[in-house]
């Protein structure tokens, strides 16, 4: 299983940038192997991180190929001050249970 995490800081995000995401979010929910996503935003900084999981690689390879998150990417200066991008292989995930998460279609969640 694979995580892509989009840590970034945004400027002002216009009518093009919101229609741009929509579309690449309906891209990645899309590709085969998407299990699930999650975000949050840092109220003190503004910072903002999405993570997006696959079953496998060719999943996120695919959306990365994507026309629409290409051109995106290609204009990320108008619309963020900065970005960092994390592609990770998840080795495990586990918890009590009580929180639903991506990572558990795939391995099955421990409980620790």
């Amino acid at each position: 299983m694979f995580s892509a995490t989009f840590i970034f800081d945004k400027k002002q995000f216009d009518d093009e940038f919101h229609a741009l995401d929509a579309v690449i979010t309906a891209a990645a929910r899309e590709t085969p192997g998407f299990l699930g996503e999650e975000a949050w935003e840092d109220p003190s900084t503004g910072r903002l991180c999405n993570v997006y999981y696959w079953a496998d690689e060719q999943g996120l390879r695919q959306l990365m190929q994507h026309p629409t998150h290409l051109e995106a990417k290609a204009a990320q200066a108008r619309w963020l001050d900065g970005y960092q991008v994390i592609v990770s292989q998840v080795l495990h995930s586990y918890g009590d249970g009580r929180i639903p998460h991506p990572t558990r279609r795939v391995e099955g969640e421990r409980t620790e």
